[in-house]
This record gives structure tokens, sequence and C-alpha cells, in this order.
């Protein structure tokens, strides 16, 4: 018997969705609403030299910036609430409030602040991304299993060493599982920044087709942030497994 494979039938799904929106999109025939897949492509091929040398590398630059801080941020926070009941009663509710309220509300914000330098977009990649990692981490921290530390402690082990040799291996799967979650939003960041206030970038390029009611123009920097987001997460996800080999063993 042959072994299912969730690939295949995910690839179908996706040919199917495609196909319905090729015919739907035909048979609406208004494009600047609705344009089919096919003109999407070609409208991705014919501005390739726009998208990819004048407005993808900023874009690229935001998320990687904004992911980088979040990292810091994220992965300093969890330690320190880790380490210290009066931090994590302090920072925790406060890192909890901060996703209440509507990034979209407070990009124009940013723009007030920082122009429309790269800071403002960085500033909403940050506020969106930090979250799962933080969370992440500091569960993960927290997961750490106590008979083994305890052990540890008797056999004359440093805070030091079962932070580093307990802690932080029994984190590094959370941590991942957060840092996915990120790299995913952190598109949804930058494109949100770009889109209120930029002179260059994938969410600018499609917010100024939609004032040109270029439907294919819209749609096709958008697919382009889609494929950056998801070689993003197998880039993540490739990462893990080489430093988790340990896990799969086990």
């Amino acid at each position: 018997m042959k072994k299912f494979n969730p690939y295949l039938s995910s690839s179908l799904m996706v040919i199917v969705l495609l196909m319905v929106w090729e015919f739907g999109a035909r048979a609406y025939n208004k494009s600047f609403i609705l344009p089919s897949p096919a003109e999407i492509a070609f409208t991705l091929w014919e501005l390739r030299s726009v998208l990819f040398l004048k407005h993808l590398p900023p874009t690229f630059l935001v998320i990687a910036i904004g992911l980088a801080i979040s990292v810091i941020i994220g992965a300093g926070l969890a330690i320190w609430m880790n380490a210290s009941k009066t931090a994590e009663k302090t920072f925790y509710p406060i890192i909890i409030a901060s996703q209440t309220i509507p990034i979209i509300a407070l990009a124009p914000i940013f723009v007030l602040w920082f122009g429309y330098t790269i800071w403002s977009k960085v500033a909403v990649t940050v506020l969106i991304t930090f979250f799962p990692i933080t969370v992440s981490a500091f569960d993960g921290l927290r997961s750490s299993n106590k008979d083994l530390k305890e052990l540890m402690l008797t056999m004359g082990a440093s805070k030091k060493d079962i932070f580093f040799k307990l802690d932080i291996p029994s984190s590094l799967p959370s941590f991942f599982s957060g840092l996915k979650v990120a790299v995913t939003l952190s598109v949804i960041g930058a494109a949100i920044g770009e889109w209120l206030g930029a002179q260059a970038g994938l969410g600018y390029f499609s917010r100024r087709m939609m004032t040109q009611f270029d439907g294919a123009g819209v749609f096709a920097p958008i697919v382009l942030l889609s494929a950056v987001g998801i070689a993003l997460f197998l880039l993540i996800t490739l990462i893990e497994k080489t430093l988790l080999k340990w896990r799969k063993a086990a």
C-alpha cells in the first residue's frame, strides 16, 4: 500500500483553486477588480525588473531589520522574565496589551514619528513580530525539565550551566515555532508600513497600482510578498532541522 503524500493533495488543491479563479475571473471580465492568475503572472514577468531590483530590496531590508530587532527584544525579554518574577509580572501584561491595539491604527503614528524613512516600517514590523517570539521563547524556557534541573544542582552545576546546558536547548523548539510565525507576520508588517507611507517597496507599489485601477499590478507584488514569506518560512525550518538534529534522534 502506497504511503499517502500530503504535498500532492495540497498541490492539487492549489491547482483546482487557481483554475476556479482563472475561469471565474474570465467570466467576470473585469480585470481591474478581479484579474486572472494568468494576467497576474504576465504582469509579474513584465514588471520583473522594477519589482525585483527596485521594490523588493527595500521590503526585504525592512523585514530583515525588523526580525533581527524582534529576536533580540523577544529573546531578551523572555530570558529576563524567566529569571525574574518581578519582570514577568511587569512586562507580560504589557506584551499582551500591545497586541490588542490594531496595527493599522498605530502605523500612521509611526509615520508621524519617523517620517517616510525605513524606521517607520521597521517599527510596524517589530510590533507585529516580537510577540510570538517573546511568548514562545518564554514558554520554552519554563518548560525545561525540573527533575533534570534538580539533578544538575545536586551534581554541582551552577545557574550558568543550567541555563546554557538545559534551559536554552529546552526552549529552542518553542523559539523556532514562534520564529516561524514571526517571519510570515513580518511580511504583513512590512507591507502595512509601506502601504501607509513609503517611497519604495512592494507594498508601496501595490498601493500605487491601486490608484491606477490596475488589478494585476496590485496583485503582482502581493504574490511576490507571499513568495518571500514562504521562502523565509522554509529557511527557518531548514535552520531548525539543522540545529535540532538531537530532537529528531530523541
